[in-house]
């Protein structure tokens, strides 16, 4: 690895680090050490950080005390009120020079992602890549936080919109995409002028370190503009979570989780007053209509199910096939699920790495127990033990075939799980693609132009994502991503998403020498 050696190491140790990569645990050291993050920080904390794809110990980090946050809150609020007076692209160059340093680091950053969530090492840095891309739109953004001029009905008066920063933006990150959902949230909220405290998962915080310090030398170059503490990090489980969530100096909480999250988090902020964004569940659908070419459908259904171990909110959990070419379709799918490569994610054939934990895999084996009983077939879904990771959970991608009798699946399970149903008319295809209580992303497969416009029509999908000969995942920067129902409305990363992240002010100029009143209203006194 071609990175220049940290100042925070030795050279003895550092050397060491460098030729000894065999395991888990020293592959990690060495990306963290080329980051320039000091090992000797994650040796004796109370929170034991575990790779998923061996089982190893990766570390041990010291959570925040209550009074750890107490500082950090205020000092975001700080260095808000001074980062806000910055000229909008001005606060673009910090982004900027992210986006450089991610491109620097990206194979770096790239594998301690792998090494601590598990997902194939191409995923990994398609991870850091997002990070690159809503970087640049950030930095185009910088210099497009329009508001508009608004015709008055009072003679020789003005209206105008503004738009100005909300203040310091809380971020709660999920596992499975441990890096690129903090990067769409604070390249944006940098750029709009507001400071950042980010809550990792605490199945992932190492990267949340990692993505820190390069920010942090992004800052360095930068030079004074930039206020200490711009950007801060929680560590901790869910009670730090909470601390930030009723903490009425985050005007904005951008929370990524399960639905159930968000269910304890909305309400919390709401009752405050606050703002969220919610990027929660997701149990997305796809339809394969009689024309889809299947060919393509087999590939974007094959990615959308098992990439990342099926741990995505954009995994396609259930997918709708015409009779006319069910059989042929899912004869096809069996054979690729059978086949797909299953193991280290650190090595160049695998497609499919491990699942986060046991609690993944044990609620992955509920849910397939589940469907047996109510009289589906299931195909795969079995642990596979990987030489050398024998302490991990590995399994086999799961088809399941589900009967008449079961139209639909309405609880999503996070694990490479696909539903496998029959459909004859479209419209109850799509009918049954909303009849779930998430509404993130959807598509279609066909060649026929009115199956697809009404598949995206007010009378089609009901998902935040509808798309059209494309999967479910893989999210794009520049459009804005989210979804609707219980996965909680939130917007992030492209389109008008930026708003999200300031508050609007109307002003109201008047350039006359009398004061009209609105609506005709006559005033006398």
């Amino acid at each position: 690895m071609s990175n220049p050696r940290p100042s925070n190491i030795d050279t003895t140790s550092w050397e060491e680090i460098l030729t000894s990569t065999d395991t888990t645990k020293q592959r990690t050291s060495v990306c963290l050490a080329a980051l320039g993050i000091d090992l000797a920080s994650l040796e004796d904390g109370d929170i034991a950080l575990f790779s998923p794809v061996d089982g190893a110990i990766l570390g041990q980090i010291a959570r925040h005390t209550t009074d750890d946050v107490e500082e950090i809150l205020s000092n975001s609020e700080r260095a808000y009120r001074q980062w806000r007076e910055l000229p909008a692209p001005r606060r673009g160059e910090l982004v900027r020079l992210l986006g450089e340093k991610l491109r620097a680091h990206k194979e770096v950053l790239g594998e301690l992602v792998t090494l601590e969530s598990g997902k194939i090492f191409q995923e990994g840095l398609g991870e850091v890549q997002e990070m690159i891309d809503i970087c640049d739109f950030a930095v185009g953004l910088s210099r497009q936080l329009y508001g508009l001029t608004i015709a008055s009905e009072r003679p020789e008066h003005k209206m105008q919109e503004n738009w100005h920063p909300i203040g310091p933006v809380g971020i709660i990150s999920a596992f499975n995409f441990p890096v690129a959902v903090w990067s769409w949230n604070a390249a944006l909220a940098l750029v709009c002028g507001n400071s950042i405290v980010w809550k990792p998962s605490e199945k992932s915080p190492l990267t949340a370190l990692a993505c820190q310090a390069i920010l942090n030398e992004a800052i360095a170059e930068f030079g004074s503009d930039a206020p200490a503490n711009l950007s801060q990090i929680i560590l901790g489980e869910s009670d730090v979570g909470n601390m930030m969530v009723e903490d009425d100096r985050l005007p904005l909480i951008s929370a990524t989780g399960s639905c159930a999250m968000g269910k304890i988090v909305a309400p919390k902020v709401a009752a405050r007053m606050g703002r969220t964004i919610l990027e929660l569940g997701g149990n997305n659908a796809m339809i394969i209509c009689p024309s889809a070419d299947l060919k393509m459908a087999t590939l974007a259904t094959v990615f959308g199910a098992v990439g990342t171990a099926g741990q995505r909110c954009t995994t396609t959990r259930r997918l709708f096939i015409h009779d006319a070419v069910y059989d042929d379709f899912v004869t096809g799918l069996k054979a690729v699920f059978n086949s797909v490569e299953v193991g280290n994610p650190l090595d160049a054939a695998t497609l499919v790495g491990p699942l986060i934990d046991q609690n993944a895999y044990d609620m992955m084996q509920e849910a397939l127990k589940l469907a047996k009983d109510k009289g589906a077939e299931v195909f795969g879904g079995h642990r596979t033990i990987v030489a050398g990771c024998e302490q991990a959970f590995y399994v086999q991608p799961a088809l399941v075939e589900m009967p008449p009798s079961l139209p639909n699946m309405e609880q999503e399970t996070f694990a490479p799980v696909l539903y496998l149903f029959r459909y004859a008319d479209l419209d109850d295809a799509i009918e049954r693609n909303n009849a779930v209580p998430q509404g993130l992303s959807s598509a279609i497969f066909t060649n026929d132009v009115r199956e697809a416009e009404r598949f995206t029509s007010m009378v089609g999908s009901d998902c935040g994502i509808a798309n059209v000969n494309i999967g479910t995942s893989g999210a794009e920067i520049g459009g804005a991503f989210g979804g609707e129902k219980e996965t909680g409305g939130g917007r992030e990363s492209g389109s008008d998403a930026w708003k999200g992240y300031m508050r609007r002010s109307t002003n109201t100029i008047n350039y006359s020498l009398d004061l009209p009143l609105a609506q005709g209203i006559k005033f006398k006194i």
